[in-house]
């Protein structure tokens, strides 16, 4: 949207700031149809009369009308009076054009009177006529001025006002599907969302409607609600109401509380997140102008304030028609418009339109456009109003590109904006102050490049304190990281003796000083270039001062991330199966129960009631319990991987998923900061015959020192002496070396030089404790690597900036090379090569000296292989050397250079220029005209390798979760051929694996064309990019997939935040397998989310990723414990625990449908009350939880054999073979326990208590020795409990008396019985699995021999 619709001149920009400013009169009572288009029209209106119209000082509407209301007699009226009787009373308009009281015609005359009419007649008639002096108009508008009241325009609010202080606004929303105009440094006409950031899953409102239907929407946790809501129905209940609903509510209890635990410490890390401080540049009022002497005058005592006012006004009318004319002449060089002082606040406080100061290494809180950047070597910290005494700003809207310097690349500005050399890094070094940032952008899009970011000319040479001129026009909130378009407008400065109590954002006081229109366009375009989003960290060693204009949840990060959402473990999902089939169970024996008894119906009694009644009873076939027990030992697992001093720093933060990491066949992971430390090292260098890595760097460094030995002059007088590429100066050390030795010399120190100067970097300083600390800022780490490695070897980058650069020996400490930049051409994603001419000095041409002719002209260029191949002259080594470092995973750069003749540079200048300022065609032009006169036959000088640093043992981490069976993705929104790079180094692809590589594919026909031949290749790993991922997504989606996911590996580069979920939820909606995401950076946060999983590491510059993540860890090497160890033990003892709670509910059940059976089918109960309630808790339930102490294996072994995790992921520790396994266990323990204490005893009323004695004490006794047999390593712990829990039950006995013959329990009858029934019961089944582990061991007890 044009920015003309919402700057037009005199059109409000931002509320007052007054506390009084409801006093202005209402625009809609006066005329409200046309209110809404009045400000605008009356505007447009103003901007062609009042330039010529306007002279002189300016006084509010608020200050006129309360002198007016002072000398009306009204003296006793109070401050919050002054609204009323408007309607009626002439206050208003008399307040407006008089300054004093009632005054007859000639006080009419006073200045104050007519700088009122003369301000305020245009804005409220519109009229075209020329200023009236006369007081006939004087009169003629006072005279309307009685009967009308004056729209509020007239004070500059036609948008809602907001005021200072304490009182309330009401304030627009923003529609965020708009544009929006921000006042810089003011408070903002709509109202846009805080700037918070939270991962909390629930508000308070929510928590509870949402926590209940997850709940709920569990089978089982229904069905127990149904059964405790039916025991509110007299005729269905059995034994007490709180048997069936306590456990409920201690089910709920523990998992809601599980739930607000984890979200109350969400909302706590946000909030430490949230607290950070940031310096926020406040905008004040300035100290002592003719306008706060004007106001301070008014103050004084009434009795002589008629005299005295006129006396004053009079000179302060002349004084501000002088400062009018002088501000004009010297474009706004009066008294700034505002002082400054810095604030603190906290990044939640942040608003729309603050000015933030910001440093080296700081995270950038909000999207902000920078408005100004300054070397803090250069220019000392500016603070308070000393920020407008910068040199640079002579001329407050001077374009700064336009310097002579580099007038002849001003076309290609924005072509060439990576190219640090261009445009000078240090924007005081030759006047420009161009304004430029590097910022790091790997926790927003993955990529490890520093971005350079620049101030808009026409903020960069503004004052600081002008800020508050500016009026910056922005899109709508939009996902699209690399795009923005903007418009950033400066209004014209007001002049100082204006009145300071008007609002810094009215327009009337905006537009004084406009009597001469401005010489410059005051407003400027902004695009990508101008911004910093949220998340990104500064990175150069500069202030930058930027204004923000989206917050919160309308920032790029926040758009680009899905909301939280509730995850639920996989096991979960299969208990719940399994909870169905056993009510299914439970209804057919009820209904099987009551159709045998059908015969025999009893009178009186419905069937339907029988049904429900053993419904009931049978209910504990679908054991309560188990959620209880799940849900415990999630807790418990969550403890084990918190407390585990292998990974320190573990964090659980979704504690209700443990069992999930032993379940992962898709691990999707980040590179940048996740396999990589994103810190580039310069490993190795060949020059043709020789290679040097490691050590052998030092013999590098040895011919440095020799050749670049200057000998010293013993006189002062002459000139340095400067080292060129033709320089015959060589140390006395060389001249007795063999010939090859020589050559090979003479290559290192060229190739050394070469990369030296090759680049686009700048050296910063800062003292520390006093010393001089060297720090490099280029848009490339890889470039950063290589200018430290020519440190390390002797030669030190002193000075950069535009037009120069210096070399200095570290041996000597002498300047030894010293360039002109002529020409720098940038790398490309394109082009994937950077080029420089430089001129070097030899020491003899006067600082200023120009001339082409003053030294030799080279071209250096560096770039990957596959295009430099071509540019440099033959050779027999390139191909074989770069294939080489790539095998290693090395970042290969072939370096090579060009000599230029005066006459060759000149050609291609004159013919480069002409293409630079082409209409059309120009990029290409450009290419072509570097092509033809530079790219080719260039020398060869060597190939470098860069190695990515990579985190600690990740190699050997992903080799043991691919034999662990998972398939890895590598998703970055980094470069090709780096992303290329990182999955051979880290050995995420197998040495000599095939690659296929799909990029910048645009066409179907193509993409078909990819796909028919992976199918033929799937044991190759495929590297695609993003703009191919999302059309192989959109019009092949379920081709692309289901080839895909059988590939051993994938990298994805260049994908979005949005991408890298897409591609994590289409895995799991098509496989159906667990995915398992893993990254460090905010542009994670989506992908986390959005798998089953999601792991975050703790990152150098933020923990978004990490307070997003279910789990969070502090290094890659940690997930093979956290999957391999923990997540395995996990889920195998939930599956055991499961296994055993159903095992416990149904075999009561059974014995509860024999019991039914013996009594002709009544729906009668076999343990009532406290044993049903015991059973379930103190007699078995400390035994059955001490599983989850249990482990097959221990930590080495299942680090040595990961096949072991591989099992898991079929699901074999809990399938339906193995519940019907339980099940049948389950009803012959059952059946032969309560069949045999029947036989064995009675089932007659008068027998009843001996057979409960006998079938209870063997049911607890049977379920005691089914735990000691199921456990596989014996810990501390579950021999106290079965021990325990033994005595526990035995010591209980004697009060049992109403459950339980006493006087059989003592006898050797009951001991027998009691001892024959166990046995029976248990013997078949251990039996049964001592054969079975014989006969097919499993894999744990092969591997346990070894």
């Amino acid at each position: 949207m044009s920015s003309k619709e919402y700057h037009h001149p005199d059109v409000p920009d931002s509320p007052t700031h007054d506390s009084d400013s409801d006093l202005e009169l209402d625009l809609q009572e006066l005329d409200p149809v046309t209110s809404t288009r009045t400000p605008a029209l009356s505007g447009t209106r103003r901007d062609r009369n009042t330039r010529e119209e306007r002279r002189g000082g300016h006084i509010p509407l608020r200050n006129l009308r309360m002198g007016g209301l002072r000398g009306l007699g009204k003296r006793n009226r109070g401050y919050g009076d002054l609204g009323r009787n408007r309607d009626t009373d002439s206050e208003d308009l008399q307040g407006l054009l008089h300054d004093g009281p009632a005054l007859d015609g000639a006080n009419r005359h006073s200045a104050g009177s007519f700088n009122s009419v003369d301000d305020d007649a245009p804005l409220l008639s519109g009229s075209r006529q020329q200023r009236r002096t006369s007081i006939e108009a004087l009169n003629r508008v006072t005279g309307l001025g009685s009967h009308l009241r004056l729209p509020s325009f007239l004070s500059g609010v036609a948008e809602p006002q907001q005021q200072s202080g304490d009182a309330e606004v009401e304030e627009e929303e923003h529609d965020p599907a708009s544009s929006r105009t921000i006042s810089v440094g003011a408070t903002q006409s709509a109202r846009f969302p805080p700037n918070a950031v939270s991962n909390a899953k629930y508000t308070p409102w929510s928590f509870l409607p949402r926590t209940l239907y997850n709940e709920f929407s569990f089978f089982f946790n229904m069905y127990f609600l149904l059964v405790a809501l039916s025991q509110v129905v007299p005729a269905l209940r059995i034994g007490y109401l709180s048997t069936y609903i306590v456990p409920l509510v201690f089910v709920l209890s523990i998992t809601l509380g599980k739930e607000a635990i984890d979200d109350i410490s969400r909302r706590k890390r946000d909030s430490e997140a949230n607290s950070e401080g940031y310096t926020v540049l406040c905008f004040d009022q300035p100290g002592l102008g003719n306008s706060e002497r004007y106001h301070a005058k008014k103050l004084k005592s009434k009795e002589n304030s008629k005299v005295q006012r006129k006396s004053l006004v009079e000179p302060d009318r002349l004084s501000d028609i002088q400062e009018e004319e002088d501000s004009a002449e010297n474009h706004g060089r009066g008294g700034p418009t505002s002082t400054i002082k810095e604030v603190i606040r906290k990044s939640r406080d942040l608003k729309v339109g603050d000015v933030l100061k910001l440093g080296k290494d700081q995270r950038v809180p909000a999207d902000v456009v920078i408005l100004k950047s300054y070397s803090n070597e250069s220019i000392a910290v500016p603070s308070g109003a000393e920020f407008h005494a910068e040199p640079e700003t002579e001329n407050l809207l001077v374009d700064p590109i336009s310097d002579p310097a580099i007038d002849q690349r001003a076309a290609t500005l924005t072509d060439s904006h990576e190219s640090t050399s261009e445009l000078g890094n240090t924007p005081s070094a030759d006047g420009g102050g161009v304004g430029e940032a590097f910022i790091r952008t790997d926790q927003l899009d993955g990529e490890t490049d520093w971005k350079l970011r620049l101030g808009s000319p026409l903020t960069q040479s503004l004052d600081s304190c002008e800020f508050v001129r500016l009026r910056v026009v922005a899109g709508k909130p939009d996902k699209k990281v690399n795009e923005f378009i903007g418009t950033v407008e400066l209004l014209q400065k007001r002049t100082p003796g204006y009145d300071q109590y008007l609002s810094k954002a009215s327009p009337l006081r905006n537009n004084v000083g406009r009597d001469s229109p401005p010489k410059q366009s005051n407003s400027a375009p902004l695009t990508i270039d101008n911004t910093a989003w949220a998340n990104t960290v500064l990175a150069s060693n500069c202030t930058t001062l930027a204004v923000i204009v989206y917050t919160g949840p309308q920032t790029r990060s926040a758009l680009s991330t899905s909301a939280s959402r509730s995850k639920t473990g996989l096991l979960e999902y299969e208990i719940n199966s399994l909870t169905k089939i056993l009510c299914a169970l439970t209804a057919t024996l009820s209904i099987v129960l009551v159709v045998l008894e059908g015969i025999e119906h009893v009178e009186g009694v419905k069937w339907y009631l029988k049904i429900m009644r053993f419904l009931v009873l049978f209910s504990t076939i679908v054991p309560i319990s188990l959620r209880v027990n799940l849900d415990m030992g999630k807790s418990i697992y969550s403890r084990f991987i918190q407390r585990d001093q292998g990974i320190e720093g573990a964090v659980v933060r979704t504690s209700t998923i443990p069992e999930e990491l032993g379940r992962i066949e898709y691990l999707l992971t980040d590179k940048t900061g996740t396999l990589t430390q994103n810190e580039m090292e310069m490993k190795k260098i060949h020059v043709g015959t020789v290679s040097y890595a490691n050590e052998a760097m030092d013999e590098v460094a040895s011919y440095i020192k020799q050749g670049y030995s200057i000998p010293v002059s013993a006189d002062d007088s002459q000139p340095l002496t400067l080292i060129t590429p033709s320089s015959t100066f060589v140390a006395s050390t060389t001249v007795t070396a063999t010939r090859t030795r020589r050559e090979i010399g003479s290559r290192v120190r060229d190739v050394v030089l070469a990369l030296a100067l090759c680049h686009n970097v700048t050296p910063t300083f800062e003292e520390e404790n006093g010393q001089t600390i060297t720090s490099y800022q280029a848009s490339s780490p890889d470039e950063i690597a290589i200018v430290k490695w020519t440190e390390a070897v002797g030669l030190r980058l002193t000075h950069r900036d535009r037009k120069g650069m210096t070399l200095q020996s570290v041996d000597t400490g002498r300047i030894i090379v010293r360039v002109r930049i002529l020409e720098v051409f940038p790398f490309t994603s394109d082009g994937k090569r950077m080029g420089i001419i430089v001129q070097f000095l030899d020491g003899s041409e006067t600082s200023t000296s120009t001339s082409i002719e003053a030294g030799e002209i080279w071209f250096y260029q560096k770039g990957a292989d596959t295009v430099m191949t071509t540019i440099v002259a033959a050779n027999d080594w390139l191909d074989e050397e770069t294939a080489n470092m790539a095998r290693e995973g090395l970042r290969t750069l072939v370096v090579g250079r060009k000599r230029l003749s005066v006459q060759q540079y000149r050609e291609f200048s004159t013919s480069y220029n002409q293409a630079s300022v082409a209409i059309n065609g120009r990029d290409a032009g450009m290419a072509r005209t570097i092509s033809h006169y530079l790219e080719h036959d260039l020398e060869l000088l060597g190939v470098t390798g860069v190695e990515d640093k990579l985190q600690r043992d990740v190699k050997p981490s992903l080799e043991l979760l691919r034999n662990a069976g998972i398939k890895i993705w590598m998703l970055t929104g980094d470069k090709v051929e780096t992303a290329r790079c990182v999955a051979v180094s880290a050995k995420l692809v197998a040495r000599g694996q095939y690659i296929h590589t799909v990029a910048k594919l645009k066409r179907k026909d193509e993409a078909q064309d990819h796909l028919d031949f992976l199918r033929s290749k799937t044991d190759g790993c495929l590297l695609i990019d993003g703009e191919s991922l999302s059309l192989f997504l959109t019009h092949f989606r379920t081709e692309f997939i289901s080839l895909a996911v059988l590939l051993p590996a994938v990298v994805a580069c260049r994908c979005s935040p949005t991408q890298k979920a897409d591609i994590a939820k289409l895995i799991r909606e098509y496989t159906k397998k667990r995915v398992c995401c893993i990254g460090d950076g905010g542009n994670d946060v989506s992908m986390i989310q959005a798998a089953d999983v999601g792991v975050g590491i703790v990152g150098k510059e933020g923990r978004q990723a990490s307070l997003a993540a279910d789990f969070s860890i502090e290094q890659f090497c940690h997930l093979t414990k956290l999957l391999v160890w923990h997540g395995r033990n996990s889920y195998k003892r939930s599956a055991k625990l499961a296994q055993f709670v159903i095992h416990r509910g149904l075999i009561i059940s059974v014995c509860q449908t024999m019991y039914s059976i013996a009594i002709k089918f009544e729906p009668e109960g076999l343990y009532k009350d406290w044993l049903m309630v015991g059973y379930a808790t103190v007699y078995t339930m400390a035994p059955v939880f001490s599983l989850v102490l249990d482990k097959d294996v221990d930590e080495n072994v299942a680090n040595l054999y990961p096949e072991l995790y591989k099992e898991l992921t079929s699901g074999s520790s809990l399938s339906y073979r193995t519940f019907f396994v339980w099940v049948f266990v389950s009803i012959y323990q059952g059946g032969m326990i309560q069949g045999l204490s029947q036989i064995l005893t009675s089932v007659e009323q008068v027998d009843f208590p001996k057979m409960v004695a006998v079938s209870f004490t063997v049911l607890v006794l049977n379920e005691l020795c089914m735990v000691a047999f199921e456990i596989t390593t014996w810990h501390p712990m579950m021999v106290v409990s079965l021990v325990g829990t033994l005595l526990l039950y035995l010591g209980s006995i004697p009060f049992l008396g109403g459950y339980f013959d006493l006087d059989f329990v003592l006898s050797v009858g009951f001991v027998w019985r009691v001892a024959a029934i166990s046995a029976i019961s248990l013997i078949p089944p251990y039996a049964g699995k001592l054969i079975r582990r014989t006969m097919k061991p499993p894999s744990y007890r092969k591997v346990q021999g070894i």
